[in-house]
C-alpha cells in the first residue's frame, strides 16, 4: 500500500529539546542585560539612604541627641516601606495592563527624581522642620517606585528567559539589586575614606545622591530602548489582560499570593540586616569604624553578586525547594553563632557578613522566579509585587529600626531570636509548597 501523504517529520535529535529549553537567544540575552543594568542603577538610589543614614540623621534632624536623630531617620526609612505596597498595587497593575516596559520606565523615573530631591534639600539648620518633611516626601516617592519595581522587573526578566534558564534569568534581578547596593557601598566607602568629616557632612554625601540620580537617568534610557516580553504581548493579543489585576489576583490566585508573602518573610529580613544594615549595626554595637565596616560590606557584596547567577543555575538544575530550604534552615541554625561572633575588627565582621550572604544566595537566586511561577502573565507583575511588598514593609522596612531599638534598649543579644523566628516561618512555607522548576509558563 503506497503512502501519498507528506513524509513524517523527523524526530528531534536526542537532547535537542532540552538544549532549546536551556539556550538563551540573542534577544533574550539583550533583554536580560538591559533589565539588569536598568534595575541596578535604580537600586543605587534606594540603597544610598541606608549607607549614609547616620549623616542624614545629623543633617535633617535637630542635633543634641544622636540616638533620637538616628531612630527618627530610620523611622523615615521604615515609612518609605509603607509606600511599597501602594506602589506595588498601582504600578504592578499598570505593568499588567500596559506592559512591563512602561511600568519599568515609570519606576526608574520616580526613583531618580527623588534622589535629586534628597541631594538638594537644605539641612535642618537652614530651613528647620521643612527639611525632614521634604526628606519624608522624597522617601515616600522612592518607596512607591520600589514597590512597583520588583514585580515588573522580576516578571520582565523571567518572561525573557528560556524555560530551563528561568532561575538564572531571575537571579539577575537580585544581581542588579545587590549591584546597586554595591555601587552605593563603593560610593560610601570612597566618600568616608577620602573626605574629611566636615566635607562629608557638607557636600560629600549629597554628591553621592546626585551621582545616583544621574545613573537613574541612564536606567531610564535603557528601559526605553527594550521591547516588551512575549508573554505579555501574547496575553494582550489573546485578550487575557485584566481590567483589575489586583481583584483577579485575590479572587483567582489567593493561595499563590499568600505563598509569595511567606516566601518573602525570611528573605527580606535577613537581606536588610546582612546586606544593608550590618555595617551600621556593627559600628553601633562594637565600635568598629564605619569606613572599615563599609569595606567589609563591599568585598562581601562582590562575592555575593558574582555567585548569584551560579546559584540560579543550581536552582534550575536541582529545584527551587532544596536551595530555599538550605537558606532558611541555615539561618535557623546559624543566626545565634554568627551574631555573637561580631567583634570590633575587620576579619570578624567580614566572616559574619560573608557566611550570611552565602546563605542568602538560596533566597535571592530564587525569589524572582519562584514568585513569577505562581501566576499567569495577566496578573504576574501584580501577583509578585503586592504580596512581596506587604511582607517587605512588615519585616524588611522595620528591620533596621527594630535592630537599632534592640541595641539602644540593651537587648542586642536577642537579635538572633528575631532572625531565627522569621527564618523558621519561611522554612515551613518552603517545605510545604509545590516544586515549580518544571512547571509550564505563559
Amino acid at each position: 500500500m503506497s503512502h501519498t501523504g507528506p513524509p513524517p517529520a523527523a524526530a528531534p535529535a536526542p537532547g535537542a529539546a532540552t538544549t532549546a529549553h536551556h539556550r538563551l537567544s540573542p534577544a533574550q540575552r539583550k533583554a536580560i542585560v538591559a533589565g539588569t543594568i536598568g534595575n541596578t542603577v535604580e537600586w543605587v538610589d534606594w540603597a544610598l539612604y541606608s549607607i549614609f543614614v547616620k549623616i542624614i540623621a545629623d543633617e535633617f534632624f535637630p542635633r543634641g541627641n544622636e540616638a533620637v536623630a538616628l531612630l527618627s531617620t530610620l523611622a523615615v526609612f521604615a515609612v518609605g516601606f509603607v509606600m511599597r505596597p501602594i506602589g506595588a498595587a498601582v504600578l504592578g497593575s499598570y505593568a499588567d495592563r500596559h506592559g512591563r516596559k512602561k511600568g519599568l520606565t515609570l519606576t526608574v523615573g520616580l526613583m531618580a527624581s527623588a534622589a535629586f530631591v534628597i541631594a538638594l534639600t537644605p539641612s535642618y539648620e537652614t530651613i528647620g522642620f521643612l527639611s525632614p518633611v521634604i526628606l519624608l516626601l522624597a522617601r515616600l516617592a522612592q518607596g512607591f517606585s520600589a514597590g512597583g519595581e520588583f514585580g515588573s522587573s522580576s516578571a520582565f526578566l523571567v518572561e525573557s528567559a528560556a524555560r530551563g534558564r528561568r532561575a538564572f534569568a531571575g537571579s539577575w534581578q537580585q544581581v542588579s539589586v545587590a549591584g546597586g547596593v554595591l555601587i552605593a557601598s563603593l560610593l560610601g566607602t570612597v566618600a568616608t575614606s577620602l573626605l574629611s568629616d566636615g566635607a562629608l557632612h557638607s557636600w560629600g554625601w549629597r554628591l553621592a545622591f546626585v551621582a545616583g540620580g544621574l545613573l537613574g537617568l541612564i536606567g531610564l534610557w535603557l528601559r526605553v530602548s527594550v521591547e516588551d516580553t512575549e508573554s505579555f504581548t501574547e496575553a494582550r493579543g489573546a485578550g487575557r489582560t485584566r481590567r483589575n489585576p489586583i481583584k483577579a489576583m485575590f479572587v483567582d490566585h489567593p493561595a499563590a499570593a499568600l505563598r509569595v508573602a511567606g516566601i518573602t518573610v525570611a528573605g527580606t529580613l535577613t537581606y536588610y540586616i546582612w546586606v544593608n544594615y550590618l555595617p551600621t549595626y556593627a559600628n553601633l554595637t562594637t565600635g568598629i569604624p564605619l569606613s572599615t565596616a563599609l569595606l567589609s560590606q563591599t568585598l562581601c557584596l562582590i562575592v555575593f553578586v558574582v555567585a548569584l547567577p551560579f546559584a540560579g543555575l543550581l536552582s534550575d538544575r536541582v529545584g527551587r525547594k532544596p536551595t530555599l530550604v538550605a537558606f532558611a534552615g541555615g539561618f535557623v541554625v546559624l543566626a545565634w553563632p554568627l551574631l555573637h561572633l561580631l567583634r570590633d575588627n575587620f576579619l570578624s565582621l567580614f566572616l559574619v557578613q560573608l557566611v550570611g550572604m552565602l546563605l542568602i544566595l538560596g533566597y535571592s537566586a530564587n525569589c524572582a522566579v519562584i514568585m513569577a511561577e505562581q501566576f499567569p502573565a495577566e496578573v504576574r507583575a501584580t501577583g509578585i509585587a503586592l504580596p512581596y511588598a506587604l511582607a517587605v514593609a512588615l519585616f524588611g522596612g522595620t528591620a533596621p529600626y527594630v535592630t537599632t531599638w534592640l541595641h539602644e534598649s540593651g537587648f542586642s543579644d536577642l537579635l538572633w531570636v528575631y532572625v531565627s523566628a522569621a527564618s523558621l516561618i519561611s522554612l515551613v512555607v518552603y517545605l510545604t509548597m509545590p516544586e515549580t522548576k518544571d512547571k509550564g509558563f505563559r
